[in-house]
């Protein structure tokens, strides 16, 4: 009994060591095949790491070439509407922004027989000829300079007016399909005036082999606007580098209607001291007026003796400056 106890014990514990051993020989080749996935994923996640940096590194010189060729463009841009300023201080570009077809001489004709015709006016009154020349000079040169100004001004006002339309119109087009010349030519048939003439002359030039780039820098000669501007920027800058056209236009329409608004709330805040300005400015000549009709011989003096017509000239010209100064505290421009 003792002997058979003896092999059980002796069985169970060979048994007992072998399968020890086996269950250690079994882990270390677990840990074996575990470290070696452990390494083959180190060594695929540091090539994949590789990669991705290797792509990170390259999208970040894509953005600085992109950068760089965005302020490239803006230098230039910089450079053309400077000499765009230039340009648009002649006669001739600012009778193009006012949308007329005659030639400078037939404007400086025009001048000139005006102020023949306020100088013999100012003899048949029996001005001094002194007087008469030098208010026939003023009127002659300020006078034909101050309708083209409000000429120009009324045509870049509509046109303003339009303009953010006029990029919707893009908008849409690009959004549904069509490239950005078709959508220049739907602007040039169905848009109002100025709008339309200026996209006309656009489409035309390019029609004829002119760049994008050159037809809008010929239209923002004719029409000096910080709304053409900016679209013209964004055209060019989109050219070059790509993007949304769409959205980027879509967001410069935006802007421009945010700008009409805040332009039309000062218009309407500033109204009463645009009426205060007109009421103070006009009570002087309305007073002498009055005066001359009801009384004419107490007011003749000074317009017969040197000494009044002096006054007269003095009172004029103090009259101008407070006006000058009036409507430049009274207009705004941003």
């Amino acid at each position: 009994m003792g002997g058979e106890l003896a092999f059980v014990a002796i069985a169970v514990a060979i048994f007992v060591a072998v399968a020890g051993a086996g269950w250690v020989a079994a882990g270390a080749m677990g840990d074996g095949r575990k470290a070696s996935q452990r390494k083959a994923l180190a060594v695929g996640g540091g090539q994949h790491g590789l990669q991705r940096g290797k792509r990170q590194i390259s999208a970040l010189d894509q953005t600085a070439q992109r950068r760089r060729q965005v302020q490239e463009t803006l230098k230039e841009l910089e450079a053309r509407q400077r000499e765009s300023r230039k340009r648009s201080l002649t006669l001739r570009s600012r009778i193009e922004q006012a949308g007329l077809n005659f030639k400078p001489s037939a404007f400086w004709i025009a001048s000139g027989a005006v102020g023949i015709v306020t100088f013999l006016g100012a003899l048949a009154t029996g001005q001094n000829w002194m007087i008469a020349a030098g208010v026939a000079a003023g009127v002659g040169l300020g006078l034909p300079r101050w309708l083209l100004g409000m000429a120009c001004q009324r045509r870049l006002k509509k046109f303003t007016g339009e303009f953010a339309n006029a990029i919707d119109i893009i908008v849409r087009g690009v959004k549904s399909g069509l490239p950005l010349n078709e959508c220049l030519k739907v602007i040039s048939n169905e848009s109002p005036e100025p709008v339309r003439a200026e996209f006309v002359k656009l489409v035309e030039a390019q029609s004829m082999g002119v760049g994008l780039d050159d037809g809008l820098r010929r239209m923002l000669e004719r029409v000096p606007l910080p709304e053409l501007s900016f679209f013209t920027t964004v055209l060019l800058i989109q050219q070059k580098t790509g993007g949304n056209l769409a959205e980027a236009l879509g967001n410069l329409s935006t802007v421009l209607r945010a700008r009409k608004m805040m332009r039309e709330k000062i218009g309407a805040l500033s109204s009463e001291a645009k009426a205060s300005a007109f009421i103070i400015g006009s009570l002087p000549p309305a007073v002498l007026l009055i005066v001359y009709v009801t009384t004419p011989a107490y007011m003749s003096t000074l317009f017969t003796d040197p000494r009044g017509q002096l006054m007269l000239l003095g009172g004029g010209l103090w009259m101008l400056i407070g006006i000058l100064m009036m409507r430049g505290m009274i207009n705004f421009k941003f």
